[in-house]
């Protein structure tokens, strides 16, 4: 089966949001049928460790750190996938920034 649309899941700061919002639709990220800019999220709580090495936007190295952040969630034409994720990794603030690519079966139903 192929998958024509898939959803991508970004966890950021809320801080980050427009920048993220102004990226994505430089990509078409989020266009659905006649809509574009089409994205949804909601807070959650990140978790995370930064490990010897790092340089961590927030966080102490070899510290459990939680933070409040937004996910993200816009859906993408499979073939832009990488060209997005490539637009998300440029504004995003983390050195390791979560990005979840699932495939869409359908969208808009």
């Amino acid at each position: 089966m192929e998958f024509a649309y898939c959803k991508l899941e970004i966890f950021i700061p809320e801080s980050h949001l427009g920048v993220l919002q102004q990226a994505l639709a430089e990509v078409d990220a989020g266009h659905i049928g006649a809509y574009d800019c089409c994205l949804s999220y909601h807070p959650v709580t990140g978790c995370w460790r930064p490990l010897t090495g790092t340089n961590p936007y927030l966080g102490t190295v070899g510290e459990i750190c939680t933070a409040p952040e937004l996910k993200v969630e816009v859906t993408c034409k499979t073939e832009r996938v990488k060209q997005t994720i490539a637009a998300i990794k440029a504004v995003h603030p983390y050195e390791e920034p979560v990005i979840n690519a699932i495939p869409l079966y359908q969208v808009g139903l």
